[in-house]
């Protein structure tokens, strides 16, 4: 029986690495012929007009501007819910009167439950990191409730739940797991993916669409490429250390990607087997590298895995590390923290990655069952099921 064509409502917030994962999937429900509206900041309006959905502006508090987030995580909880609040009040506005058949939501969306629960509408979380498990209140939540600041996040929390028109007015369940979620990344990067309810989670893999273009070169016997990602990129000692350790590498043409926030001018002389940008089609490389110098963001390390890579894990912040260490775990990456990054520790490492082949033989298994999650398509499909 054919999918009525319907309203679906992607809410998201600004931060790219949360934009990124699910673009595809609301590019393919728009090729297949569903309206689709996107609520978001303007400052990512261009990425959302770009898969024929409907901005619908939802002007975000969360400092994407200057980059700049606590490392405390109550503050960081604070903020997300401190978004919220004015954008509960906007999505109203929007869907009140246009409501959608059924809601998506970035798992940083809080304001999107509550509107969804106000409307009895169905609602789907779109997570592009990993979900919780059944384990995870007593390893994680426990620890987060005891930090300093816990007990009047968690009160401020209640006092909107009880008058943001939500039927779900706990703060544990309200947090907690979702009715129903895709989790966009490899299963292989879940931690105690055993344990995680598969009546509730689907995993999808990483939700990509075709390639961008990139050519080898024709003299590159080995390709590495190196990227922090998008937001932890101001690191210019970090470069220097790479530059020392692969620049003039025998055989080796490296890609270096330095984002933003770092001047060129503060690297020094650019040895000739390097290209260096601020921005790469990363995944075009990847396909194309031998090795990956990456910060162990999610969409990286599912980037690395999908396209069979071994990694050289350079964790800078938030569950960074959680990834990296998940990579070494499934022998396919050495990790190396920023104040251990030496010229000489990162070419040993590239070394020992790429003349091991253990390691050669699980990322070819890796990038197998990576690739037979189903990614974009088998998200979208999903997505059509829930509504029938």
């Amino acid at each position: 029986m054919p999918v009525r064509r319907t309203h679906i409502a992607m809410i998201g917030i600004p931060i790219v690495s949360h934009v990124l994962p699910s673009l595809e999937i609301i590019r393919e429900l728009v090729a297949r012929g569903h309206r689709v509206t996107y609520a978001n900041d303007p400052t990512v309006g261009d990425l959302v007009a770009a898969t024929g959905a409907e901005l619908v502006e939802c002007t975000s508090t969360l400092p994407v501007a200057d980059n700049n987030w606590p490392d405390d995580p109550i503050a960081a909880m604070d903020l997300f819910l401190d978004n919220a609040v004015p954008a509960l009040p906007q999505l109203r506005a929007a869907y009140d009167a246009d409501p959608a058949d059924l809601y998506l939501y970035d798992i940083g969306a809080y304001a999107a439950r509550a509107l969804a629960e106000s409307q009895n509408r169905p609602v789907v979380q779109l997570s592009p990191t990993f979900v919780g498990w059944k384990g995870y209140e007593d390893e994680v939540g426990a620890q987060i409730r005891q930090l300093p600041g816990a007990d009047a996040h968690r009160a401020k929390f209640e006092q909107w739940l009880t008058g943001c028109g939500a039927t779900t007015t706990d703060v544990d369940a309200f947090s907690g797991p979702p009715s129903r979620a895709l989790a966009l990344i490899p299963r292989a990067m879940q931690p105690h993916a055993d344990q995680v309810d598969t009546e509730i989670t689907t995993f999808v893999g990483p939700c990509l669409g075709p390639l961008d273009d990139w050519t080898r070169p024709a003299d590159a016997e080995n390709v590495l490429l190196i990227s922090l990602g998008s937001a932890y990129t101001r690191q210019p000692e970090f470069y220097r250390q790479c530059l020392a350790a692969f620049g003039d590498l025998p055989d080796w043409h490296v890609v270096l990607q330095i984002g933003k926030y770092t001047d060129p001018a503060e690297l020094g002389e650019i040895p000739g087997n390097i290209e260096m940008h601020s921005w790469v089609p990363q995944r075009a490389i990847l396909e194309k590298a031998d090795a990956f110098v990456t910060h162990a963001g999610m969409g990286g390390s599912s980037e690395g895995l999908l396209a069979g890579v071994p990694m050289i894990a350079a964790p800078q912040g938030a569950e960074q590390f959680m990834n990296a260490d998940r990579l070494v775990e499934l022998g396919v990456a050495r990790r190396i923290d920023t104040e251990d990054a030496t010229a000489e520790n990162l070419r040993s490492a590239l070394h020992e990655l790429v003349t091991d082949p253990e390691v050669a033989d699980r990322s070819a298994r890796l990038r197998a069952e990576t690739r037979a999650e189903g990614g974009t398509g088998r998200a979208a499909d999903l997505i059509e099921n829930m509504l029938s």
